[in-house]
């Protein structure tokens, strides 16, 4: 059974894809952050992690894949939110244990700094994931439920998204600025989202409780 005392590292890719216009308002508001309206009223964004490399404990978590979905009916910082979790399927059940562990905030790190906002856990699935990574591309889809996928914005440098710094838990180096691909929305506890388009941004993680 996954535990908090247990020590844990992950490293890999992390990417998002909300349904604000680009730029999205909780990276830019006053301090502090995730205070603004989001520009459609209520956030409604999709997440996709790809650990490369991960640990918890004794249990191996590497080439494993998750993806959230969650929504706030109005500024992120006043919470309310309702989240649902998409675990890789190919996790054995201790793999499943710690990723839930994990990617909930149960154990801290930067999903902790997230946890006290959510108020409705809608479910937590097993599910067949992809992930690719192409360049500025980033795609993940979760099996007869939703696809995210965005692509860099560009820049004055080639072949290099405009990055915004010191601005998300996630990885607090930087995130590129990206967009919703066509395609890029979900449908699943009554709810079907749209997101191509819209505001997305990926960037590398590295977390860890140690």
């Amino acid at each position: 059974m996954a535990t908090a005392a247990q020590t844990w590292r992950i490293s890999g890719d992390y990417f998002e894809n909300c349904n604000c216009d680009v730029v999205c308002p909780c990276l830019i508001s006053p301090l502090p952050l995730m205070t603004a309206m989001p520009t459609q009223g209520a956030c409604e964004v999709m997440l996709g992690f790809h650990v490369n490399q991960g640990s918890f404990g004794d249990v191996t978590l590497d080439d494993l894949n998750v993806a959230l979905l969650l929504r706030t009916p109005g500024p992120m910082a006043e919470g309310n939110a309702s989240v649902a979790a998409y675990i890789d399927e190919r996790a054995d059940d201790r793999q499943r244990q710690a990723l839930q562990a994990i990617f909930t905030g149960a154990v801290g790190g930067p999903m902790g700094l997230l946890a006290p906002l959510v108020t409705q856990v809608l479910g937590v699935s097993f599910a067949p994931i992809s992930f690719s990574k192409d360049g500025p591309r980033r795609m993940m889809v979760v099996e007869g439920k939703g696809r995210i996928a965005v692509h860099g914005l560009p820049s004055a440098t080639p072949d290099d998204a405009p990055w915004i710094a010191n601005v998300h838990p996630f990885n607090p180096a930087g995130l590129a600025l990206a967009v919703g691909d066509a395609g890029s929305g979900w449908a699943d506890y009554g709810m079907r989202w749209d997101n191509a388009g819209k505001n997305g941004h990926y960037a590398p993680i590295q977390w860890s409780n140690a």
